[in-house]
Order: C-alpha cells, then structure tokens, then sequence
C-alpha cells in the first residue's frame, strides 16, 4: 500500500507546509536522501500550543504535537519528491522544550515514530533522537526533524 492510501485509510491529510521562520527551505535532497528542516507544531500557520513539557503542556498533549510535527515533516517532504517516493523513514530528531526535572522526552517523541511506522509500516522503523532542550522558537513545546530516503 502507497504512503498515500495509507494516509487516506487513516483519515489524514497532510497539512499545508508550513512556511519558514527564517532563511532556510522547509526540506532538502541530496542523491536519495531527504533531510527535512525542523518542524514545529503549527496548524493553519499558528503554533497548536506553546509552553515547556511538564508544565504548561503535558506528556500527553505533547506527544499529539509531536505528531503534527511529524506530519508538518511529511508535508514538507512531500511538497519537495511526493509522500509515495519515500521508500525508508531513516532517522528521527525531536527536541523537547522541557521543564527542570522532566525526563520523559522519549514518550512525548514516540507521537512521531508512531505516526510514521502507521503510515509507512515496517520502513517508517528509524534511528531517533529525542532530546531536551530549554528553549525551542515561538516558545514552541516540540520540533521534529526528519530524514527520509527516497527511490
């Protein structure tokens, strides 16, 4: 099944891509690799929530940000080669704007993995990272970064 169909079979539909904060283009590709830039959860151009994980957003609320992240991501990807071009999801970075104390950066990141492995099966399996941060921008609480690789 096409990333495509799967996505429709989810009831998903990737967002606009959201435009760049700053000087940079939203993804990359070089030979047959995509590198997408960071994205943040933001829907119809205004970020779905801000604050630090732990305090003003939860876990919970965080890992769904971190799937609007993720889907931002593909948006990005798919503006650039088309979703159904992606043969492997290569790796993952998430940067968690966290609270002193809070270690649960891995759970709030599994919003991303878990959406690609929905969307691309056993090929959306990838390398992650998932990191704290004190600060990302807009006072955003997540910013997921994506490499994919491409036929």
């Amino acid at each position: 099944m096409t990333a495509s169909a799967r996505l429709q079979e989810l009831g998903v539909t990737l967002p606009e891509v959201a435009r760049p904060l700053a000087s940079y283009v939203p993804a990359v590709r070089t030979g047959n690799l995509v590198f997408t830039a960071g994205q943040l959860p933001m829907q119809a151009g205004k970020l779905a929530a801000t604050g630090k994980v732990g305090v003003q957003v939860s876990p919970e609320q965080a890992d769904a940000l971190a799937r609007i992240s993720a889907l931002n991501a593909l948006a990005a990807i798919h503006s650039l080669v088309g979703i159904d071009a992606v043969t492997r999801v290569v790796k993952l970075v998430g940067f968690v704007a966290s609270a002193p104390g809070f270690h649960g950066q891995p759970g709030v990141v599994n919003g991303a993995s878990e959406l690609l492995c929905e969307v691309f099966g056993d090929n959306g399996a990838h390398a992650r990272s998932a990191v704290g941060v004190s600060e990302l921008p807009l006072d955003a609480p997540v910013e997921i970064e994506l490499v994919v690789e491409v036929g």
